[in-house]
């Protein structure tokens, strides 16, 4: 049986050799963790002056300031722990540190590496010698304390890092010393790289935009403010758009002003000044226009007009004078501010009022948007001109040419008018004329009307002058224009003959200003002796015109047979050929002569028929005459252009042009021949509408000494046996106006018997030559010229008793002349056949009379009718 085994024994190393291990290994821990300290603090420090550093030149980007920054603190956060981890736990135990000798002392290290693994054996006393072992360790140990450990530590530094760390440091120091916000600055960007912590310069710039919104395609300018806070302030700033060549400008008075290119697409602009960097978005823009501008027109109170707006596309607003305007513009963008004027007035040498608004003035428009308003501006009497300017919220102004222009005007009186009717018209009582009375105004009108004032009566006394008014239309203050189609009859209206002169009127708001009146229309409204004696002359006047036609048909007559004479050869030359030409022209001007005379004649029996007066047998020669001036204008007279006009055809052999020569020789010889039978039946006519004038103007002026006599018959008690100074100033102005009448009826009866003469002279018949007798006679010792004026005298002289016993006597025998000159147009023109038949073609005509003249009396009638009518609205009109 074997013996157990002896117990294991343990050797430790000498003591000494432990203090020299542990003295080691904190030599080694100190060396290491003040590398590591250092070099946490080199980093940091490195870091934080690379972020300074690169802020004096540039703007360091966040990611980068966040890069210096992790990799300033990743000496500290990675390097230390890792370094610790090696050096310090890494050498905690005595084989650890026997193998760190090694790397220096190798012998050595190998030897107490040797007796570190001898300690750690177990093994029994048989095996091996404790004192071997402890002999073993003392040598080394031995050995260790002569060499030292001090040496074996690795290689350090740690001075190095020390003296880099004092560097730094000292330089931190100084950075911040010199430049204090700048080092806080860089310390705030350094250590919170992800804020936007503006960089500091010692250049400071106020309000650098970060983009600028520039004119499309236009240079701009770009101006620069240093701050008061600027530390620096350089004498020079740099611009440069892109790849753009750089702009330098030279500093003036702490600005710097760049005129840079135009720019059609976007870009960056990079400012330079001193240690300020500045990256510049530029975004090229189109400048703000008006799309629309509108003015909302605010009429003056007494015109009663709502606002209205006005579009002002044309760029002029009118506006009458005591209005206001207030300006609506619209523009393509957002607006931040729109301004008004300065004003400037356009020059008026007439100018009497002050100006508003002033010249110069201006104002801030209400902006809302792209909408700006202006406050309501006054309009004078003088035109201004508005200019206006306005800048969006990128900065951009718009035009600076755009202006408006307002005309001011003043509020004219309104305008009357009268149309359809000459100015002059001739009519009876019983007529109805019809005719548009218009009014025009450029604010509105309050009524359209008519007003009548007689002038000249027939009676001669202003009493009986007629004077009314007719409201036709009432207006409103949106009524620019008012019309109205009028019938107007003076029987309607009670109106006797008289000239009377009659206008429209209307009125617009303008206050106290008066009627506006149209130009007058004269009115004649004649008694039917005073009709029948304008009919008078009517026909003459186409008498002696167609007389004056007929002897230009003669004449033409005369010339056409000269032609006719030539030989054919000679008829076809040119000179003929112009004067066949000439033949033909007067021929067709001479029947246009013939058809405007037979417009006329037919006016002429119209108005006869309504005169009433006019004896049917004059009418029926009127109307044979009318027909046969219709025929020659329309029948006869064409037939002789006609063949002039072959006569001149070139494809005409010269016998048949001398043919049509002939053949208008012919049918013209007709057409004299008619034409002097018309002209002889309208001398007959003339003759007898001429001697029933008579009979009217004498009875006329009978009916004038009549009322002359009547007149001072009233009056007569008031001025009988007094003096001129004692009679009543009422019967003087009586007696006055009797006297103007007497003067008047003398005159007339002159024409008279003037006219007389001349007809007797013309016609031979005896009854004229006895009342021309009568007239002139002076037997007595006093004429009727001569008695006429001796009545004038005793009116004067207020000889009523003798005067009204003249008149009277006079008026007797005015109207047994006219009795007698009726008696004998009666015996010439009457009968129709004495104790046998009528003659049908007289029977015939006098039905067709009659029928014209109820026709004519239904037309009165009917227009009368429309005049009361109207005069019934008028009285509804009213207020």
């Amino acid at each position: 049986m074997l013996d157990p085994a002896p117990p294991p024994h343990e050797q430790a190393i000498p003591e000494s050799l432990k203090k020299l291990l542990a003295e080691y290994r904190r030599s080694l821990w100190r060396i290491k963790i003040g590398e590591a300290i250092l070099a946490g603090v080199i980093g940091l420090v490195v870091s934080f002056l690379v972020v300074f550093a690169l802020d004096r030149f540039v703007q360091t980007p966040a990611l980068l300031r966040l890069l210096l920054l992790l990799a300033g603190t990743s000496l500290f956060a990675v390097f230390a722990p890792l370094w610790m981890r090696r050096w310090v736990w890494g050498h905690r135990r005595e084989t650890e540190l026997a193998r760190l000798i090694a790397r220096k002392h190798p012998n050595l290290g190998d030897r107490l590496l040797g007796i570190i693994e001898l300690q750690e054996q177990n093994e029994t006393k048989d095996s091996l010698s404790p004192r071997l072992r402890m002999a073993a360790m003392d040598t080394v140990a031995d050995e260790v304390n002569q060499q030292g450990l001090q040496t074996a530590l690795p290689s350090t530094w740690l001075r190095k890092a020390l003296f880099a760390s004092i560097v730094l440091i000292s330089i931190t120091v100084v950075a911040f010393s010199l430049a204090p916000q700048a080092g806080v600055n860089a310390l705030r960007r350094w250590a919170m790289p992800l804020q936007e912590t503006e960089r500091f310069t010692f250049t400071k710039l106020e309000k650098v935009p970060r983009t600028l919104v520039v004119p499309h395609g236009e240079a701009f300018t770009l101006t620069v403010q240093l701050s008061s806070e600027s530390e620096w302030q350089p004498a020079t700033a740099e611009a440069r758009i892109g790849a753009n060549p750089s702009v330098v400008v030279n500093r003036a008075d702490r600005q710097y002003a760049f005129t840079l290119p135009a720019q059609l697409t976007p870009s960056s602009l990079a400012l330079t000044v001193g240690d300020a960097r500045h990256s510049i978005r530029i975004e090229p823009t189109i400048r703000p226009a008006i799309d629309l501008a509108e003015a909302v027109l605010r009429y003056p109170a007494y015109l009663q007009l709502p606002d209205e707006t006005i579009d002002l596309k044309t760029g002029v607003a009118t506006a009458v004078a005591g209005s206001q305007l207030q300006f609506q513009l619209s523009a393509t963008r957002a607006l931040e501010k729109a301004t008004l004027g300065p004003i400037s007035h356009v020059p008026d040498p007439e100018r009497s009022t002050p100006t508003v608004p002033a010249p110069g003035f201006r104002a801030d428009l209400k902006v809302a948007g792209n909408q700006a308003q202006s406050a309501p501006i006054p309009v004078a009497t003088d035109s201004f001109d508005v200019p206006f300017t306005w800048m969006d919220t990128f900065q951009l102004k718009g035009d600076e040419s755009f202006r408006l222009r307002v005309e001011a005007i003043k509020d004219n009186p309104p305008s009357a008018y009268i149309q359809g009717i000459e100015r002059q018209h001739v009519m009876l009582p019983e007529e109805t004329i019809d005719f548009d009375a218009l009014a025009e105004d450029d604010f509105g009108l309050t009524e359209l009307g008519l007003e009548w004032n007689g002038e000249t009566s027939q009676s001669g006394i202003s009493s009986s002058l007629a004077q009314g008014s007719l409201k036709l239309l009432p207006g409103s203050s949106s009524d620019k224009r008012l019309a109205k189609n009028t019938s107007f009859s003076p029987a309607a209206l009670k109106i006797g003959p008289q000239k009377l002169i009659l206008r429209a009127y209307t009125s617009d708001y303008m206050p106290d200003r008066a009627k506006v009146y149209s130009e007058p229309i004269t009115l004649f409204i004649l008694t039917r002796d005073e009709h029948a004696q304008m009919l008078k002359n009517q026909f003459d006047r186409i008498v002696g015109e167609l007389e004056d036609a007929t002897r230009r048909e003669q004449n033409a007559n005369e010339e056409n047979q000269r032609l006719e004479r030539m030989k054919p050869e000679d008829l076809q030359k040119e000179e003929n050929r112009k004067r066949l030409e000439a033949q033909q022209k007067a021929e067709q001007e001479n029947m246009q002569r013939m058809a405007e005379l037979e417009k006329r004649m037919e006016k002429l029996l119209k108005d006869s028929t309504r005169n009433g007066d006019i004896d049917k047998e004059t009418m029926k020669k009127m109307a044979e005459t009318m027909k046969s001036l219709g025929e020659l204008a329309q029948q006869d007279m064409p037939k002789v252009e006609s063949k002039l006009g072959d006569s001149q055809q070139q494809n005409n052999t010269p016998e048949q042009a001398q043919k049509d020569v002939a053949k208008a020789v012919e049918e013209q010889k007709k057409v004299l021949e008619k034409m002097q039978k018309t002209l002889e039946k309208a001398r007959d006519a003339n003759k007898d509408m001429e001697a029933s004038t008579f009979v009217n103007r004498l009875k006329k002026a009978a009916a004038e000494e009549d009322a002359i006599a009547g007149t001072v018959v009233e009056y007569w008690q008031q001025s009988l046996g007094l003096s001129n100074a004692s009679v009543d100033p009422k019967v003087l102005t009586m007696l006055t106006e009797m006297d103007r009448k007497q003067a008047n009826n003398a005159a007339d009866i002159r024409w008279i018997q003037e006219d007389l003469g001349h007809f007797f002279t013309r016609t031979n018949k005896a009854v004229y030559k006895e009342i021309l007798d009568a007239m002139r006679d002076t037997s007595d010792g006093m004429s009727l010229d001569t008695s006429l004026e001796e009545l004038r005298e005793l009116l004067k002289n207020n000889k009523t008793s003798r005067a009204t016993s003249s008149a009277t006597y006079w008026a007797a025998k005015l109207k047994e002349w006219a009795k007698k000159l009726e008696g004998e147009k009666n015996e010439q023109g009457g009968g129709g056949g004495q104790g046998g038949q009528g003659n049908p073609e007289d029977e015939d005509f006098e039905f067709m009379l009659r029928v014209m003249r109820l026709i004519q009396q239904e037309q009165d009638l009917r227009a009368t009718t429309r005049a009361l009518e109207e005069l019934k609205r008028s009285a509804q009109l009213q207020p």
